[in-house]
């Protein structure tokens, strides 16, 4: 793996977004005015989101980033702006569940270990906050995110 920049100056109540396609740069700045909205019921939640936009983590794989991104031991998920999140008209970014199953003992945890929950789906930029602070309040965990993804048509978490 390369060497990567370190991650700094994010706020912990930041959700940390990760861009890692370079190639269009108006779905860049549209990803980025989308994740600017307010959240919430009523939109009663400013926006507060950790963008970073270095080309040092251009092309990156799911597993690069999560490594990454893992040294911080604050943070509960990551959401990468990637080729796919560019090239669709929902912008849908990918968010990557950093928790560890290392620590699964075969005795109590045979289930999780044959059945691992979801590690990843796709989020509508509108979704990226609350995701983050469901998951940071532990208020909900990452797959009942997936869950209500998967269940999309479009397989994309997108808020009520």
């Amino acid at each position: 793996m390369k060497a990567l920049p370190e991650i700094v100056g994010r706020d912990e109540f930041d959700a940390l977004v990760i861009r890692t396609d370079y190639d269009d740069e108006a779905a860049w700045q549209a990803v980025m005015a989308d994740l600017a909205q307010t959240w919430g019921d009523d939109g009663e939640f400013e926006a507060s989101v950790h963008l970073i936009d270095d080309p040092a983590w251009a092309d990156l794989t799911r597993d690069e980033v999560l490594t990454a991104a893992g040294r911080d031991e604050n943070l509960s998920v990551v959401f990468l702006a990637d080729r796919v999140t560019m090239q669709s008209a929902h912008r849908a970014l990918l968010a990557l569940d950093l928790a560890e199953d290392e620590g699964l003992d075969p005795m109590y945890d045979q289930e999780l270990i044959d059945s691992p929950l979801p590690r990843e789906f796709r989020t509508a930029p509108a979704g990226v906050h609350d995701v983050h602070a469901n998951l940071s309040i532990a208020n909900l965990d990452f797959a009942e995110f997936a869950e209500a993804a998967f269940a999309d048509p479009d397989r994309i978490y997108r808020p009520d």
